[in-house]
């Protein structure tokens, strides 16, 4: 399996909800470090997994709709708790539907799966992975 990996960062306040996160029910502020890798079996015609640039501005694209936001007053996150964990998960959901829409180019098509890793720190981070 070959892969091509793009990083990037954001910044976000939230908070949550339960007595497992302790202070961090109150508000806070996070900056992730967030690792985009697209995976594919073979390589295209041009000996690429996927083209970086367009794998980099699309990163780009959908941390800006996640920058500098109070997650706790976005619509689509009321009632949840955005962690590292969920929000690795939203960040592959938006990446795979900007894959769909052709944004990272036809051979996009190929690509077998895709990692999105927030780092919360340099010892603490979490992933999803899935499908494309």
């Amino acid at each position: 399996m070959y892969s091509l990996n793009v990083r990037d960062h954001f910044m976000i306040a939230h908070s949550f909800r339960g007595s497992t996160f302790g202070p961090a029910q109150e508000l806070h502020g996070a900056t992730y470090v967030v690792d985009a890798t697209f995976r594919r079996e073979t390589l295209d015609a041009e000996g690429l997994v996927i083209d970086i640039g367009r794998a980099a501005k699309a990163l780009d694209t959908v941390l800006a709709g996640l920058n500098y936001r109070n997650l706790d007053e976005e619509p689509a996150f009321r009632g949840r708790n955005t962690t590292t964990e969920f929000l690795a998960r939203e960040i592959h959901g938006r990446l795979v539907a900007a894959i769909r829409a052709g944004d990272l180019g036809p051979g996009a098509g190929d690509l077998a799966s895709l990692c999105v890793t927030l780092h919360e720190s340099h010892v603490a981070w979490g992933s999803y992975e899935g499908p494309v």
